[in-house]
């Protein structure tokens, strides 16, 4: 009997070190609108596959930038589709590896209650000082915000109005800390745990921006990762989806 346990005590070694060999650590650049959602899907991601997710969080500008200067990446989600293709056809990504991994909003936000119209009229009013945006060369969310006050004829009103951060995550920041009284950021980042924060908001209508189709693609130092392969295939999972979803994106 005591032989049978020696037995069974060393398969259970052996299989929990062939797990722990298989087991392997991929390295994420995350478009910064993405970063709760990412965050619980890295955490799920783990205890689903044993790999785990070492996540950097930024604007996908300033990622590309990075990446062709060899930042060890291994996959990128960005906050666009043009970023992924263009560094598949630059040699710096694994081409067919790219997919839409979610669909992004833009929002109009304040955290002052009544302030932000839901129309967006408050635009058009201009009683604020300041708006806050993404920096539209760097951050796709920006870019759409551009495209936005374009498309309602207010871009040369509210020029000089404009604080402009290098992240979505940092325009957000700017009107959290009310450097200005409202701004343009991601849908996703006015949610927690499916629920939507204090303050007041206008959903930008996709119509009037270009669509943010957000994109994954396994870089050039991630080709031939069993970590890297296995992130790629959860984030198409119904577990990721129903967290994607949680926080207001669309795929």
């Amino acid at each position: 009997m005591k032989t049978l346990f020696r037995v069974l005590a060393l398969s259970l070694a052996l299989a929990g070190a062939a797990s722990a060999a298989r087991a392997d650590e991929v390295s994420v650049a995350v478009a910064a609108n993405f970063t709760a959602p990412m965050q619980r899907i890295a955490a799920d991601f783990e205890k689903a596959t044993g790999h785990k997710a070492r996540l950097v969080f930024g604007s996908t500008g300033k990622f590309y930038a990075q990446i062709k200067s060899g930042a060890p990446f291994q996959v990128l989600l960005a906050a666009d589709d043009e970023t992924p293709a263009r560094l598949a056809r630059e040699g710096d990504g694994v081409a067919g590896s790219q997919f839409t991994y979610a669909i992004g909003r833009l929002v109009l936000w304040s955290p002052r209650p009544g302030l932000v119209d839901d129309k967006g009229e408050v635009l058009r009013a201009g009683r604020f000082e300041h708006l806050a945006i993404a920096n539209p060369k760097l951050a796709p969310y920006g870019l759409a915000a551009t495209e936005t006050l374009k498309a309602l004829g207010v871009a040369d009103a509210l020029q000089g109005k404009l604080v402009t951060g290098e992240s979505i995550t940092q325009a957000q920041q700017f009107v959290v800390s009310g450097s200005a009284e409202l701004g343009f950021i991601a849908f996703a980042q006015i949610h927690r745990d499916g629920k939507l924060i204090d303050g007041s908001h206008w959903l930008v209508p996709a119509r009037l921006h270009t669509p943010i189709r957000q994109d994954a693609v396994v870089l050039d130092k991630g080709k031939g990762s069993a970590a890297a392969a296995a992130l790629m295939d959860y984030l198409k999972s119904p577990a990721a989806l129903a967290v994607i979803r949680t926080y207001g994106y669309e795929r």
